[in-house]
């Protein structure tokens, strides 16, 4: 609290004021911070040697009325929960930002991609978008590093990636379009080449219809947006209930052995409904649960994951953990040792959350 003081008074008294009902968005937070900070650092600050946050692309002629009105609640929010302590630009300078900072914001993750925040790093903001990145953004505080996964040639533009890379093509350019306003034409989209195994069909001796696979692939999509909707609205965080715990876990349960009639476990949307499956069963403590997902998603995310995917290194670390619970040691090292692999190239061999997991292979 003493080292953020700067930014932090600027919420301090408001939430002791509102107490309960202090909510503003993160996104909301870190606009008010960035307008706190833009006021005290007139010139450009550290993270700026590059790219100044006011040079940022906003797509602000792309948004439709949703997105508008989504801005608009944003900024009143803001007046609501930070008017004592911050002078505000006039409402379309708002608008702007707030776009600005939807397009070029970055999510802050632990080592098992459990969310922690939302930043904004406006030199790391200049790379573009590739479904087969040369590069991964970790975070050490509140530090973002930027690392080579992949040999980089001089001359070779760096690449990131914006999204989850699990999904077909398809899915992906319609994420990239909805968030970034762009459609990506990398190797990836381009050849199609991961779509095949991504989208891989149950062999049956009766092989379903095209048009029921097209069914099955429309519904699926329905349920992930329904869950990334609830996600973003925070409904997530009622799970500390168990009846609603359990009644997620129902639903991806009815929904798994729906996709299972037409899709194999290796299918990327049986694999995303097992991954919240998964979730709920951490939430509730059922370890045994959560590793029985666990085990299924594993071998597929490999596959499917570009080489040091921080979703894959995250998935060995929650098997390694579980393991280790259910006092399986042998496997937990194992998975453990196959997480810290990964990590060390895109984490870096000097952090704490590897020096955090090899004390807790020491301590088992």
């Amino acid at each position: 609290q003493k080292e953020d003081w700067p930014m932090h008074k600027l919420e301090c008294s408001a939430m002791c004021a509102f107490g309960q009902n202090w909510n503003p968005s993160e996104t909301v937070r870190l606009t008010a911070r960035i307008l706190a900070k833009q006021k005290t650092h007139p010139e450009r600050t550290q993270s700026e040697k590059l790219l100044a946050v006011k040079e940022f692309e906003s797509h602000l002629d792309k948004l439709d009325n949703e997105k508008r009105e989504l801005i608009q609640n944003d900024i009143a929010a803001l007046h609501h929960f930070y008017s004592k302590h911050l002078e505000y630009p006039d409402n379309a300078a708002l608008v702007v930002l707030f776009a600005q900072v939807n397009c070029n914001g970055f999510t802050i993750e632990d080592e098992e991609l459990s969310h922690l925040g939302s930043a904004i790093f406006p030199d790391v903001a200049l790379m573009n978008h590739s479904c087969c990145p040369n590069v991964i953004v970790t975070y050490k505080g509140t530090l973002a590093e930027v690392r080579a996964v992949k040999e980089i040639e001089p001359g070779e533009e760096v690449f990131t990636s914006y999204i989850d890379l699990l999904y077909p093509t398809e899915d992906r350019n319609d994420r990239l379009r909805d968030s970034y306003f762009f459609n990506c034409d990398c190797r990836e989209c381009i050849t199609k080449d991961k779509d095949k195994e991504k989208l891989e069909i149950r062999k049956l001796n009766d092989p379903p219809s095209a048009e029921m696979i097209r069914d099955m692939i429309k519904y699926a999509r329905n349920v992930i947006e329904e869950f990334r909707r609830a996600k973003h609205y925070k409904y997530t965080l009622s799970l500390t209930l168990t009846p609603l715990a359990c009644e997620l876990l129902e639903i991806c349960e009815l929904s798994l052995d729906k996709m299972g009639a037409v899709f194999e476990d290796s299918n990327v949307y049986m694999l995303h409904m097992m991954y919240q499956a998964m979730g709920v069963c951490l939430y509730v403590q059922d370890w045994e649960g959560a590793l029985r997902y666990g085990q299924k998603i594993i071998r597929p995310y490999s596959k499917h994951y570009p080489s040091y995917s921080l979703n894959v290194a995250s998935m060995w670390l929650k098997l390694g953990r579980l393991y280790m619970a259910l006092e399986n040691r042998t496997a937990g090292v194992k998975a453990l040792k196959r997480a810290i692999a990964i990590m060390e190239v895109a984490h870096g061999k000097d952090h704490p959350y590897i020096s955090e997991i090899k004390k807790e292979l020491e301590d088992h």
